[in-house]
């Protein structure tokens, strides 16, 4: 038997949605009276990225990994001793005067209880504030979100 261009194109694609429908969460809703069972892991979180670009404006050195390390120890792990998580990361981001930016960065990723956003608040400003004046940047992004984590 001869299979046609169509009837492989057929079976290519009728595999590949197999495929993809296997590694799709499904999601399934009640049409009679019993009440939906979702199942949710852990507890509610916040969570803070912080963006720290590498490269000075003033054209002086680079932060070095020592260098940004050393940060970390000092101003970071003190206000977040439960754990933290730094991964290197190659950015970039327009600054004040217009000029696309590429640099290496770093970005730290926190996660602290959602009812402690408010007094978690002032210690992600001070860090930030200190490594834009330790290393002259324009700007150390911030990214909140709520998530759920489970430990």
């Amino acid at each position: 038997m001869s299979i046609t261009p169509s009837r492989t194109r057929i079976a290519v694609a009728a595999a590949a949605v197999a495929v993809l429908a296997a590694g799709t969460p499904v999601a399934y809703a009640a049409l009679d009276d019993e009440p939906a069972v979702v199942a949710a892991r852990g507890q509610e979180y916040a969570q803070t990225r912080l963006f720290f670009g590498t490269e000075r404006p003033d054209g002086g050195p680079a932060v070095t990994g020592r260098q940004f390390s050393a940060f970390i120890d000092r101003y970071v792990t003190p206000a977040f001793p439960e754990g933290l998580t730094v991964q290197d990361g190659q950015g970039q981001w327009r600054d004040a005067s217009g000029v696309i930016e590429r640099e290496r960065s770093y970005e730290l990723i926190l996660l602290y209880p959602a009812g402690e956003n408010a007094s978690r608040d002032r210690s992600i400003e001070e860090i930030r504030e200190a490594y834009r004046k330790l290393y002259g940047q324009e700007s150390v992004a911030r990214l909140d979100e709520t998530v759920q984590a489970d430990f």
